[in-house]
Parts: structure tokens; C-alpha cells; sequence
């Protein structure tokens, strides 16, 4: 894993060969001329499992590596089910699944064939959600990025994630487990609320360690720009777009969450994606006000290679100035003339020294006393 953003989803670097060029081009388009409908995994996806956790307000049943037919005996209770499929690697899991809950072709499509722009979709019996989730890396220097995708049925709610135990949904899972807040007085639309909402929640640690990536690059790009600042300059700027990629189509998918009368969502819930639809809101000022801090900072950074250089000249000057009228002296009496009366005096060359290191030391307090040293010494101490 890179310093950089680690997308799980992440395409192909720019094809530079035929092999190359087919890879890409399959990464985000399906095969021309396909059936609509079809899967496309990927050869590296992670084999699916099914995380099942069922529960009312009285008790909770949690379930590890079912298949889907046995998800249909709590598909056909009143209980709410939260069915997680970790993994998009497995297209007979997928499929069986898709037959169980009566998926539609396309939706089933949507949610394994990755990447989506986050979106929502009503297939009538089941509502499509798509959202990307973000991680930190352990280093605080980079995300993790993922598809996740909702589908919320009468009394169950299908999350489909790329990778197993890679997510921010652990908090929902122990408030489920110990009866805490409303999720299990309430349906299966407030558990994709609680799980949308921690998505979001998520993306403030990413842009906290944004921020502080900001703030030292902002020391540094003063006190000592370098080649590396540079870089590290473009990685901060091309990962904020990127996250600024995954929250943008996230507002509309709050808003129209907000405004469509979805007969699987109720009004009460509605009220409580106004919440997420202002944290999206912030989340969008957080990651403008970096990414224009970012982009002052490469002028920053070209202003401070400039005084640089400016003071490294100043000082060669200084050098070169100092030299000028010694060198001048060095090269009248370095002439082979027989008719130069000091060449023969006896302490001729005594006096050219002397001179010389009058004249030095006169140029170099006349430069003092003018403050022509103090950029000097500034650059040494930075140096």
C-alpha cells in the first residue's frame, strides 16, 4: 500500500501496449455487444461470504458464511435483516442471491460490476443505492476506496462491499448487538440510514489528515521547498479530487433520498437524511477549502524557489563584486612591462596585499552595514 490513495477499485495505469490497452479498456466498459445483465468480475475480487444479522427488539441472530437459500427462511419473517455480502468474487453466490431476493438483472449488474457513480435507482420492490466508502490507511497518509451497494427490500437490507472486514460499519454492528439507540425498534430504511450515515461520518478523518498534510506542507514549501515538496504537492491536490469525485454525486443521492416519496422509505427516516445531506454539504466546503489551499501552496512553492535563487544570486554577487577590484589589481601588475617602477620597489608586493585586503574588507563593511548579508544568512540557516 502507497502513500497515495489505495483504491480498491482503482483502474488500470495508463495503457502503453496492446495487452495493456484491453485490460483498461474491460476495467470500465463491458465487452461490446454483451447481454445486459452481465457480471464482470474481476479475476483478483475476493471470494464472496454472507454475513447475516436478524434481528427485532427483542433479540438478535448473527450468522456466518451462509448461502443464499439460507437467508430466505429470515427473508420470510418480519424481522429486519441486514444481509452483508463481503467479497464480488464469487458470481454463483451473487447470482443465487439475486434469484432469492428476486433482484432485477441490471440492479444485480450495478452493485457487482464496479466502479458506479454513486446513485439511486427504484426498481419498484427494491431501491438501489450506491456510495463509495473511504478508510484511512494506517500511515494517515492516503485512503482506502470502495463500492458499497444498498439494496433495501420491505424488511431486509442487501449491502454488497468489495472487501471482508474493510468498513466503517463496526459501530452500527455493536449499537445492533446491545440494543442501543433506534435501529432495532425501527425498519430495515433506518439501518441504510445508520450505515449511509457512517459512511459519511467516515470521510472526516480523511480529510482531518488532509488538513494536516496541508499545514505541514505549508511550513515546509516556506522553509525548504525541495523536489519531494513538489510531489507531495500533486498527490494531495490529485487524491482531494479524487475524494471530491466520491462526495459531489453523493449530495444528489442524499437529495434525491430527501425529495422522492420512495414507498420503502418513510417519512420519519426522510427527516433523518437531512442530517447526512448538511454533513455531505460540509464534507464538500472541507475538501474545497483544501484543494484551493493546495493550489495556493504550488504558488507558494514557486514564489519561495524563486527568492531562493534570488539570494543565492545576491551572494554570488556580493562574491563577485569583492573580486572585480582585486582582480583588477592582479592583472595590471601580473603585465611583463620593464617600465613599472613598483615592480622593483622593495616591498611592491607587500603593498599589492595590502591593498588588495583593504579594498576586500572595505567592499565587505560597506555590504554590512547596507544589510546585503542578512538574505545570506537567512538561506544558511534554512540550508
Amino acid at each position: 500500500m502507497t502513500h497515495s490513495p489505495s483504491y480498491s477499485s482503482r483502474p488500470p495505469s495508463k495503457p502503453n501496449d496492446e495487452d495493456d490497452e484491453e485490460d483498461y479498456f474491460d476495467y470500465f466498459f463491458d465487452t461490446p455487444g454483451s447481454e445486459p445483465g452481465t457480471l464482470s468480475i474481476d479475476e483478483d475480487a475476493t471470494p464472496s461470504q454472507i454475513v447475516l444479522i436478524d434481528y427485532t427488539e427483542e433479540k438478535v441472530t448473527r450468522k456466518l458464511n451462509l448461502t443464499p437459500d439460507d437467508c430466505l427462511t429470515y427473508l420470510e419473517t418480519d424481522s429486519v435483516s441486514w444481509i452483508d455480502i463481503q467479497g464480488l468474487g464469487s458470481e454463483p453466490i451473487l447470482r443465487d442471491m439475486g434469484r432469492v431476493c428476486h433482484l432485477h438483472p441490471l440492479l444485480l449488474e450495478d452493485v457487482v460490476n464496479v466502479p458506479q457513480r454513486p446513485k439511486v435507482q427504484d426498481y419498484n420492490e427494491h431501491l438501489l443505492i450506491t456510495v463509495q466508502m473511504v478508510m484511512p490507511t494506517p500511515d494517515e497518509e492516503g485512503f482506502i476506496s470502495e463500492q458499497v451497494g444498498f439494496v433495501l427490500g420491505e424488511h431486509y437490507l442487501l449491502t454488497f462491499q468489495e472487501e471482508p472486514e474493510q468498513d466503517c460499519f463496526n459501530p452500527v454492528r455493536d449499537r445492533i448487538r446491545a440494543n442501543k439507540g433506534k435501529v432495532r425498534k425501527t425498519g430495515a430504511d433506518y439501518l441504510a440510514y445508520v450505515l449511509i450515515d457512517a459512511i459519511i461520518d467516515n470521510f472526516f478523518p480523511v480529510l482531518e489528515d488532509y488538513g494536516e498534510r496541508v499545514e505541514l506542507l505549508e511550513d515546509e514549501v516556506v522553509t525548504h521547498p525541495t523536489r519531494h515538496t513538489l510531489e507531495q504537492i500533486y498527490d494531495v491536490r490529485r487524491e482531494l479530487l479524487a475524494l471530491r469525485r466520491s462526495i459531489w454525486p453523493l449530495r444528489n443521492v442524499i437529495n434525491t433520498l430527501i425529495r422522492d416519496n420512495n414507498a420503502l422509505i418513510n417519512n420519519d427516516v426522510q427527516l433523518y437524511f437531512r442530517d447526512c445531506y448538511d454533513h455531505v454539504i460540509q464534507l464538500l466546503d472541507i475538501v474545497e477549502t483544501y484543494r484551493e489551499l493546495a493550489s495556493g501552496l504550488m504558488d507558494v512553492y514557486l514564489s519561495s524557489i524563486s527568492n531562493k535563487m534570488n539570494e543565492i544570486v545576491n551572494f554570488l554577487t556580493v562574491i563577485s563584486t569583492i573580486f572585480i577590484p582585486l582582480t583588477f589589481i592582479a592583472g595590471v601588475y601580473g603585465m611583463n612591462f620593464k617600465n613599472m617602477p613598483e615592480l622593483d620597489w622593495q616591498w611592491g608586493y607587500f603593498a599589492c596585499w595590502g591593498v588588495m585586503i583593504v579594498i576586500a574588507l572595505s567592499l565587505l563593511l560597506l555590504f554590512w552595514k547596507r544589510g546585503w548579508f542578512e538574505n545570506f544568512y537567512s538561506l544558511k540557516k534554512r540550508n
